[in-house]
């Protein structure tokens, strides 16, 4: 349940796109604090704040901030299209939580992508990497970029981490890098606004243009370290969405050799459940090329429903260090979790030769 705490803003630290993070002063001592101004108004040294700090108290790494969920002294103005229904969006995310936005579909009537989202009913071939942690989102970029710097990328961001896309410092850094970030189901913040991967993916194509789209969740992945319990699981319906719109899966598998934990070691059990028994579609699974012999296991499992592709990496791992973003998983750098990123890579790298040549 909420875990609540009342405090004064003392200082406004840094910023990025949709999220303030600020000090703040309790009862309890000084607190590390996110806001999102589109949802509580501008925070500014000397307001009270309302704060949830359950995510702070449990130390998660990536929710680790108090949250300010109101400023009760100074609410924001209604928005400006307030009580009117014709002209507004009225796509209702984090449904019937206190902190509810109403946002304009990219399908609705009154959205101008209407008449393009309408008829728009496949992906026409376009290739879809899925991934299963946020974190892979630049290593796929860069891997895709390597071959392919002309290629439009979209990232359709689910729900099953964080929901508001502004938590992410990783898309502010991505900017002018991405299309742009189509937020579904009960996700938002992105560029456009979706009810379902499904139409997410469409109007990544269609709206936005790409010629490769990338489906993650938000920063935060949700776990309990039991074999259906996380919320990568949805990874699979991500592949069987753009199999049914005529796409063509890429699954990046999670690789790592360095993850402390044994059921992530090798092919993570979360790439082995969501592909191997979720995924009624077939998927290409690249891997980079020297690791089949010691993946040969897993990836004899995952071959009985998908095409195993192995991936050249010469060029990979400069693509990797020149990333717009620092990488990170799980607080651990490339170096530190190497071919957890290379395989992200490596997929984004088999996504680009799908497209063919530049130019083609």
């Amino acid at each position: 349940m909420v875990r609540w705490r009342s405090g004064t803003v003392l200082s406004v630290r840094r910023s990025w796109r949709g999220a303030v993070e600020l000090d703040v002063t309790t009862e309890q001592g000084p607190l590390r604090a996110l806001a999102y101004p589109h949802l509580v108004g501008s925070p500014e040294p000397g307001d009270r704040v309302l704060l949830n700090v359950g995510a702070l108290v449990m130390g998660l790494g990536t929710g680790g901030y108090a949250l300010v969920v109101a400023l009760p002294d100074r609410l924001p103005a209604d928005p400006a299209d307030a009580g009117t229904t014709r002209d507004s969006g009225h796509l209702v995310k984090a449904r019937y939580t206190p902190l509810q936005p109403i946002l304009l579909g990219v399908d609705e009537e009154a959205s101008p992508h209407r008449a393009v989202m309408e008829a728009a009913e496949s992906l026409d071939g376009m290739p879809v990497v899925t991934a299963d942690l946020h974190s892979a989102l630049p290593a796929i970029l860069a891997g895709v970029h390597a071959d392919r710097p002309d290629a439009t990328v979209a990232y359709v961001m689910t729900d099953g981490g964080a929901l508001p896309a502004w938590f992410s410092r990783t898309l502010d850094g991505l900017a002018g890098h991405l299309a742009g970030t189509v937020t579904t189901g009960q996700a938002f913040g992105g560029d456009l606004e979706a009810s379902t991967v499904h139409t997410g993916l469409l109007a990544a194509r269609h709206v936005l243009r790409a010629d490769v789209a990338i489906v993650a969740q938000g920063p935060g992945n949700l776990g309990t370290g039991t074999a259906w319990g996380f919320s990568g699981v949805a990874l699979g319906e991500a592949v069987n969405a753009a199999g049914v719109l005529d796409g063509r899966p890429v699954g990046s598998l999670r690789i790592s050799h360095e993850d402390g934990r044994a059921r992530h070691r090798g092919v993570s059990h979360h790439s082995l459940t969501a592909y191997g028994k979720v995924a009624l579609t077939r998927a290409d699974l690249p891997v980079p090329a020297g690791l089949e012999a010691a993946l040969a296991a897993d990836l004899d499992f995952l071959s009985d429903r998908h095409r195993v592709v192995t991936v050249p990496v010469d060029g990979l791992d400069e693509a990797l260090r020149a990333s717009a973003v620092p990488l990170s998983t799980m607080g651990r750098k490339l170096d530190q979790d190497y071919h957890y990123f290379l395989a992200a890579a490596a997929a984004g790298r088999h996504a680009a030769a799908l497209l063919g040549p530049a130019g083609a």
